[in-house]
């Protein structure tokens, strides 16, 4: 009853933004959960070799959104996206190197909204992209004081950071790096960050709050505490083979450059060092999800909190040769999202969504306008209703140089790529879930091909 009566005080705006805030609508607080790297390696999304008990509970208690897409599958894209709800290609961030504040100068992120109506705005870890400020930098790039209130990154302790580790590409890639670390949780970047988060909202009840909780792992380097790599023993996982059949890369499909050669030299000691941390990376984040959820429990928060969890973008684990990100294929494009908020009754939906419509969803569930630079799609139909559609097609944007664009649409059946020097892919997940096979190229398609390059020139 709760949530219709949300649903019915949230009215049309006038210039400005789309809603207007009413004022029965419930003042709820949002934590937002990042996880780094994360593709749905979850129970919750049937990956039954992953352990993780803790988002599995989550996804129970909210919506689990089956096929959820990121606008570019690399971090500072994707997050400055989700925060601004923007796209890449017209907010022009996309690469890791771009403060999103020299492009977009005076757009308001989601916690920024949430700070100018009256709330206290936190950010613990990594929600924003920060990877390579350094010193007084660091605030600049985490957008303190516009964004946040406080917000602050942590480092690993000394016997967090201590422990037998090997490069996998024998230092030809700096990050691709395993081992298996001494110390407790807290000694690790990740638990700091879910210790700060759970005193944040300790110290604020009665407040109004957004607090950001950015997990690192499973992100490179694949630095994980030894007991949660104990959890993934010889035979718990396989390594993954390509099927004989599938399709020639296209040759814009990969990042390429030193990561593909170092990638070509992997042995199966190799492979399986990198697959165990990866998962022993997202085991470690669950961990510190559980304990979040334990202290939402505790305060009793879960009816006047909207948690978000997301991984910024999916990951490859060595389909098509890849480990690592960037690509246009589904492993990269596609990633988890559960919303759990009051009212909400938990489900599945299978539905197409963007990532961005995290923004105007969480905007307006809170009750707070959303500005009309925000491009995306409310999802609360779909939280009322899971078997509803909002989108009939998610676009996902990559660059390769300074000169190659390309852009993946993916509708209920098909993904069509189209890179911007002619080339064209085309998968049919009906009957090949995997995109081992490229269909662009068969006579057979050409209607479905053009159709969807309209389908495609009309999103852009």
């Amino acid at each position: 009853m709760r949530f219709h009566l949300l649903l019915l005080a949230l009215v049309a705006a006038g210039t400005g933004a789309r809603v207007a805030r009413a004022a029965d609508v419930p003042r709820y607080n949002v934590l937002l959960i990042t996880a780094d790297d994360l593709r749905p390696a979850m129970g919750c999304y049937g990956d039954t070799r992953a352990k993780t008990p803790n988002l599995d509970r989550l996804a129970e208690r909210g919506v689990c959104f089956d096929r959820a897409y990121v606008q570019y599958p690399v971090c500072n894209p994707s997050r400055t996206s989700l925060l601004t709800g923007t796209r890449p290609e017209t907010n022009g961030v996309t690469g890791n190197d771009t403060f999103f504040r020299d492009k977009l100068p005076d757009v308001v992120t989601l916690p920024q909204l949430f700070r100018s109506h009256g709330a206290v705005a936190i950010s613990f870890g990594k929600i924003f992209h920060a990877a390579l400020a350094e010193g007084e930098a660091v605030n600049r790039f985490l957008d303190a004081g516009k964004s946040w209130d406080e917000a602050r990154l942590f480092r690993p302790t000394k016997e967090g950071n201590t422990g037998p580790r090997r490069n996998l590409t024998g230092g030809i890639l700096k990050w691709c790096e395993v081992a298996a670390l001494e110390g407790t949780d807290d000694d690790q970047s990740d638990g700091q960050t879910a210790k700060h988060t759970i005193a944040a909202m300790e110290r604020h009840t009665g407040k109004r709050w957004f607090i950001g909780a950015g997990f690192l792992r499973p992100h490179d380097p694949f630095v994980v505490g030894k007991k949660y790599v104990a959890q993934y023993p010889a035979g718990a996982l396989e390594v993954h083979r390509d099927p004989a059949d599938a399709s020639p890369l296209s040759k814009h499909a990969l990042g390429g450059g030193a990561a593909a050669e170092a990638f070509k030299r992997f042995d199966d000691r190799d492979r399986m060092a990198f697959l165990t941390h990866y998962y022993a990376g997202v085991t470690q984040t669950d961990a510190q999800v559980g304990r979040l959820m334990a202290a939402l429990d505790r305060l009793k928060l879960w009816d006047t909190t909207v948690v978000v969890f997301v991984g910024d973008h999916g990951y490859h684990l060595g389909e098509r040769g890849w480990w690592n990100k960037n690509t246009l294929f589904e492993r990269s494009c596609r990633a988890p999202f559960l919303i759990v908020a009051p009212g909400v009754r938990p489900a599945v939906c299978r539905g197409l969504v963007e990532f961005l419509d995290i923004y105007p969803t969480v905007a307006e569930l809170c009750g707070l306008p959303v500005p009309d630079a925000v491009k995306g799609k409310s999802l609360r139909p779909l939280l009322a209703d899971p078997t509803r559609t909002v989108r009939d097609s998610a676009l996902t944007h990559v660059t390769r140089g300074p000169n190659v664009t390309g852009f993946s649409l993916r509708t209920d059946r098909w993904r069509y790529t189209e890179w911007s020097d002619g080339g064209a892919e085309l998968y049919d997940h009906q009957n090949d879930p995997g995109e081992w096979h490229d269909l662009a190229r068969m006579p057979a398609n050409a209607a479905v091909l053009a159709d969807l390059k309209k389908v495609l020139a009309d999103r852009r």
